[in-house]
């Protein structure tokens, strides 16, 4: 019976648990899904992150490569994040170019990144106008069920904090790149921004980390990315209905502790992976 309300009437089998201030999956309506996270898993990569919340599951890889810096910017590096959202992830996606899902993901993981200043980009110039640093980031769904942004911004920040480069100079003498791999050193994160997503019913039910179920059947979406000094890096609602600045602000408080428990997680598990090796 009730397999065939929920097929039947979705939006109203829904309704049915919030009204109890529950989720069909027996969440509360401001509980996040089980989060795991594990570091260093791609070997070929210079620094790479697997996270799952729920069913989502995402990996980032960091890959590096030398490059002229651009005449505009002699003094900074580069930074490319890219999403793919693979068939394998789930059957809405269709094989070819990016869709706009995922060129939406992979905009916003930019601003996000330039907005937080998580890496400075002069630290990735080696010498001005001379040789930088590209750290391309590339992002693939694997499974999906909802709130990919959020599972984005965790892998991407945990795979940087991964990552190491080689230490690389200039000859004088030559004006060639020498690359020392033996000598390898962490980036400097200077920001830990963590995004929480919410989804908003009937004008005034808000709930935390949504599936993919719950986002094809609310009102609106909003993500708040805010760093580990409760200042708001980043906000974005694309479309649905308008919220009111008390609701917002519940919005961006509640991102103000998911960053504190994410920030906990990333750093227990890069220590863990530290004393292991």
């Amino acid at each position: 019976m009730a397999a065939g309300f929920k097929t039947a009437e979705p939006l109203e089998y829904h309704r049915s648990f919030l009204k109890e201030n529950c989720r069909p999956d027996g969440r509360e309506l401001g509980e996040f899904r089980p989060t795991t996270l594990n570091i260093g898993s791609i070997n070929t990569a210079e620094g790479s992150a697997l996270v799952k919340i729920g069913n989502t599951t995402v990996i980032c890889g960091i890959k590096a490569e030398l490059a002229l810096p651009s005449s505009d910017a002699p003094d900074k590096g580069y930074i490319v994040p890219n999403v793919d959202l693979p068939p394998l992830c789930s059957s809405r996606f269709r094989p070819g170019p990016p869709g706009e899902q995922a060129q939406t993901a992979s905009q916003f993981i930019a601003d996000v990144i330039d907005s937080s200043n998580i890496i400075k980009k002069e630290d990735l110039c080696i010498e001005k106008s001379k040789l930088c640093w590209v750290l391309y980031c590339d992002i693939m769904c694997l499974d999906y069920d909802g709130n990919l942004l959020d599972a984005c911004i965790i892998t991407l920040l945990a795979a940087l904090k991964n990552a190491q480069l080689p230490k690389v100079t200039i000859n004088k003498e030559t004006d060639l790149a020498e690359v020392e791999l033996q000598h390898k050193r962490h980036l400097q994160i200077r920001c830990h921004p963590v995004a929480s997503s919410f989804a908003v019913f009937d004008d005034t039910v808000i709930i935390v980390d949504p599936t993919a179920e719950e986002e094809s059947l609310c009102r609106a979406l909003l993500t708040a990315v805010t760093d580990e000094d409760d200042q708001l890096c980043a906000l974005h609602k694309p479309g649905g209905i308008s919220l009111s600045a008390e609701k917002l602000q519940d919005c961006i408080s509640r991102a103000v502790t998911r960053n504190r428990e994410i920030s906990k997680l990333i750093d227990k598990v890069i220590q863990s992976t530290e004393m292991s090796k």
